[in-house]
């Protein structure tokens, strides 16, 4: 098959699903069963076709991309005409990713049909479900910056619809306005530092920027140019993967339903940020990279702290998500470029299954509770939980594999994945003296298998909150279950590499193209011979640390919380200020309330107080003092003006009508009063 029958069948696999929302927003309710079938079946076999599309892809090292153009703009002063296309890019990343999103969504559409179950909007949940997918879609085959923000926004928009889909509770409401808001702040960095690059390249395409680029061509001939650019365009991924100190959204977003966290939260929306920093990767500076890897660090062991002390399930898998991502993005930051998006690809198996898991055990839960006719129970609290071990072997086993892999333990994919992040991170810091980063990285590492452990613990192990109702769970429908099991089997180390201690040597990562440098002190090309060498010499030393650290994580979790061995009442008292610091989510809500939401409020008030009583009150005062100088202006005309011209007519008048008597008509008269005058002026002449 040529490669360039990829892009047609790229497009098919993009509009697939955009064909089922349309078909469902219009037509759901009409349908059989409201048409879940139908998104279902859109999915699969854009699935089926982004499978293909892959093994072709990886069997050849061309790239294969098109462009048509979209719109032409002419006579811009010092630009000449811009061309604005919008077209597709197949390489071994878009490849990947394609089959990671529609894989993901394909199974959280079997696992919805049992899920949401009697729904009251259940074909607009599908047909959004079909929106999300096409919009994911779209930033994963795009071959420009324009393109990627537009399919970028209708992530939001797809998203904010998916977590409120329950929007009569005020919760869900509240955390996709919550979300939206969020993302749109990460979103405006995003679109200057799009901006810049086009404003000087007149260029939206990747390839073209990148050639330029790799000219010696920068932004304004400046570094600190690009620099800037690169960091105010991973603001976009800060806001998408969560990354501090935009992460508060994400775990708000657990109000909407669980198989949305599984899709949008965990496997694909999330780690669109992540993508786009490797799809991006050629445009960021050494500089831009160093700040993308300390964000990425503390964001990991900031989300690991908060997790420790949740006893919300999802609550738990969201700031565990949290945490993971910030591992990728450290790991493209410190170059370690194969390993952090193998990551994404092995974590969005074991992570969708962990909220698939979960959402399997809140669903028995719920089905349970409806039966005591308990509603006040939390069903997502493991403090209710306890025992389900034997009532869901599946979900249990299922989810331990998962709970394995996100721990980092050998023969699963997370393992593979994390170990070579471990090994670059460290091998990053003794090239360039960042001590920091791999001690946030093993540190993490450790109190990841701890937290996870400690779930697992707490909601299957042990006795059930209430030995009434355990007989009352049992475990979820097989449309909910095979998806657990598809999962499990893909977060076994086998289907990336054979080698169980290294994933250097599978398909995976030699699949994951190493991106040429464009910039002089950009890590690569020179550099990347090195850092790969430094990893492959500290990679045996990292794969001890990281299972002893993992070990005893678990270790430490399983005493705690099954053996009892230590009080975890008793540590928590002991850690005082620092336990209540986690949590509350480190208060980082409330301080945000406090300085952004109730600053801005108190802007509001105060422009509104200097509307009322500075702009109003200028324009009032004028007013008044217009009115006072009318009426003034006003009496001096009735009186002086007008009182002088009325006088001077009211003494014409009288004038006029006293010589009125004089005009007799008679011609005596007049001689009389002519002679007397003539005597009259004589007599004065004589007399001066």
């Amino acid at each position: 098959m040529a490669l360039e029958s990829l892009i047609q069948l790229s497009l098919i696999t993009l509009f697939l699903p955009l064909a089922g929302f349309l078909l469902l927003i219009f037509f759901g309710k009409r349908l059989p069963r409201q048409g879940d079938w139908l998104g279902t079946a859109m999915v699969s076999v854009a699935f089926a076709a982004s499978l293909f599309i892959m093994f072709v892809k990886l069997a050849v090292p061309e790239s294969v991309s098109a462009g048509w153009t979209w719109a032409t703009f002419g006579g811009i002063p010092g630009v000449g005409e811009v061309t604005v296309e919008l077209g597709i890019l197949i390489d071994n990343l878009s490849a990947v990713m394609l089959v990671v999103v529609l894989l993901i969504s394909m199974l959280v559409h079997f696992f919805s049909i049992g899920y949401l179950k009697g729904d009251v909007r259940y074909s607009r949940y599908f047909a959004y479900l079909g929106l999300f997918t096409f919009s994911m879609l779209g930033i994963v085959i795009t071959h420009n910056l324009l393109m990627m923000y537009i399919f970028w926004e209708l992530v939001g928009l797809s998203s904010y619809l998916l977590i409120g889909h329950w929007y009569e509770k005020k919760s869900a409401s509240n955390a996709a306005m919550k979300a939206f808001i969020v993302n749109r702040i990460g979103d405006a960095g995003m679109f200057i530092g799009i901006m810049i690059i086009f404003v000087h390249f007149s260029t939206f395409s990747f390839d073209a920027i990148f050639g330029a680029l790799s000219a010696g061509n920068l932004p304004f001939e400046s570094q600190a140019w690009l620099t800037a650019a690169g960091i105010l365009i991973f603001c976009g991924a800060i806001g998408k993967s969560a990354q501090f100190p935009l992460h508060v959204w994400l775990p708000d977003a657990m109000e909407g339903p669980t198989p949305v966290s599984a899709l949008i939260h965990a496997a694909t929306m999330v780690a669109a940020g992540v993508f786009m920093v490797a799809r991006l990767f050629p445009l960021f500076t050494a500089d831009a990279l160093l700040v993308i890897a300390y964000i990425g660090a503390f964001t990991a062991l900031l989300a690991a702290t908060i997790a420790i002390t949740q006893y919300d399930i999802k609550k738990v898998l969201a700031w565990s998500t949290i945490s993971q991502l910030g591992y990728m993005v450290m790991a493209l930051g410190v170059g370690a470029y194969a390993a952090g998006f193998m990551h994404l690809v092995t974590h969005a198996a074991f992570k969708a299954g962990l909220f698939l898991g979960s959402g399997a055990v809140i669903y028995a839960m719920h089905t349970a509770l409806h039966k005591q006719h308990d509603h006040d129970t939390d069903a997502q609290d493991v403090r209710n939980m306890g025992g389900l071990k034997s009532r869901m072997p599946v979900t249990y086993w299922t989810f331990l594999i998962f709970t394995l892999a996100i721990s980092g333990i050998p023969l699963t994919s997370g393992f593979l994945s994390k170990d070579e992040i471990l090994a670059g991170t460290l091998a990053f810091s003794t090239l360039n003296g960042h001590w920091l980063l791999p001690l946030i990285a093993f540190g993490v590492a450790g109190m990841t298998a701890f937290y996870m452990f400690r779930l697992l613990i707490l909601t299957f192990h042990g006795e059930h909150a209430q030995k009434k109702r355990l007989p009352l769970i049992s475990e979820v429908p097989g449309v909910m279950s095979i998806p657990l099991m598809v999962l499990a089997a893909l977060s076994v180390f086998i289907f990336y590499s054979f080698n169980p201690f290294g994933a250097s040597s599978g398909w995976l990562f030699q699949a994951l193209e190493r991106p040429a440098s464009v910039v002089p002190d950009a890590i690569a090309p020179a550099s990347w011979p090195v850092l790969y060498d430094a990893i492959s010499r500290v990679h045996t030393l990292v794969m001890i640390l990281s299972i002893v650290i993992a070990v005893a994580g678990l270790a430490f979790a399983w005493l705690v919380y099954q053996k009892k061995v230590f009080s975890a009442d008793k540590m928590a008292a002991t850690m005082g200020p620092l336990y209540l610091g986690s949590s509350n989510k480190w208060y980082f809500d409330e301080m945000y309330e406090a300085v952004f939401v109730n600053g801005t409020l108190a802007l509001t008030r105060i422009s509104n107080w200097f509307d009322a009583r500075i702009i109003d009150g200028i324009v009032n005062g004028a007013g008044t003092v217009t009115r006072g100088v009318s009426l003034i202006s006003g009496w001096i005309d009735n009186t002086f003006i007008d009182g002088l011209v009325n006088f001077l007519a009211n003494i014409t008048g009288t004038i006029g009508m006293r010589l009125r008597k004089i005009q007799t008509g008679n011609i005596q008269t007049y001689l009389v009063f002519a002679v007397f005058g003539f005597l009259i002026i004589t007599i004065v002449l004589l007399t001066f």
